[in-house]
């Protein structure tokens, strides 16, 4: 049945293209998420294989997200509305919530290398152990030295690290940072590895650095606001798919967008 959900997930070129819409949890109605109904018609339209949500729009849309996989946030963080989150600590929903909701996959965050490695840990363990008796797909994003740290903890080496943790805690499929040398991430573990989106960055790096990873043997992405920050949410799911499943050079994505 894991294989079944992660079929769901991923197309059978073993590729995936994931848009992340949780980031409500702690920006709430951030630019370009203000209206859910409308970003997740555009994502879907654009081609998107899966959405990565939270349980209130997972719920609420069912019907809008019935044609793709669906990856439910496990966990939560302190919001931004005072002192800016620095990452995931408690798990807020488990695995009968996304059996309720018809999740094909639960989310986690783990930050190996912070002052929350062994909590965040302890979280993508438990999350991993009770999924996996229902035969729930877990996702382990995997954020070495945390959301807030700077370039030297997203080495090769450390994100390899990272990367493997979370396949060695049981995790179906990891979602990581880019970082330079991704092929030694990509061959170093026995998961799929999609790439995080990050920080809003200009149209053309973003799909570099897609090519880039796909090059590297990476099995698509998971990205947010990259992609419903976009003039044309729509086009943008359309140029990343483009890549991730056609093989479309740059040049030919950034045709889809402009």
């Amino acid at each position: 049945m894991t294989i079944r959900r992660l079929n769901r997930i991923f197309r059978a070129d073993g590729r995936a293209v994931i848009v992340a819409l949780d980031h409500g949890l702690i920006d709430g109605p951030c630019a370009g998420f203000e209206h859910p109904a409308d970003v997740i018609a555009a994502v879907i339209a654009g081609g998107a294989d899966a959405i990565l949500t939270s349980y209130g729009i997972a719920r609420r849309y069912a019907n809008e997200l019935s044609r793709v996989g669906l990856i439910l946030r496990s966990d939560g963080a302190s919001t931004n509305l005072g002192t800016a989150s620095t990452g995931s600590t408690t798990t807020f929903f488990g695995v009968e919530d996304a059996l309720r909701l018809g999740a094909d996959a639960l989310v986690v965050t783990a930050m190996p290398g912070s002052d929350k490695e062994d909590s965040t840990l302890a979280n993508l363990a438990g999350v991993v152990s009770a999924a996996h008796r229902w035969d729930v797909a877990v996702l382990a994003e995997m954020v070495p030295g945390g959301f807030n740290s700077g370039p030297e903890t997203r080495s090769p080496a450390a994100v390899a690290l990272a990367v493997r943790l979370g396949a060695e805690l049981g995790a179906d499929f990891v979602k990581s940072p880019f970082c330079a040398d991704f092929a030694s991430v990509a061959s170093s573990t026995f998961r799929p590895v999609v790439i995080l989106g990050g920080s809003k960055t200009s149209e053309k790096q973003m799909l570099v650095d897609i090519r880039a990873a796909i090059d590297a043997g990476g099995a698509g992405v998971a990205i947010g606001r990259n992609v419903f920050q976009s003039d044309d949410p729509a086009a943008m799911t359309a140029a990343i798919a483009a890549i991730v499943h056609d093989n479309a050079s740059v040049d030919d994505a950034l045709a889809i967008i402009s």
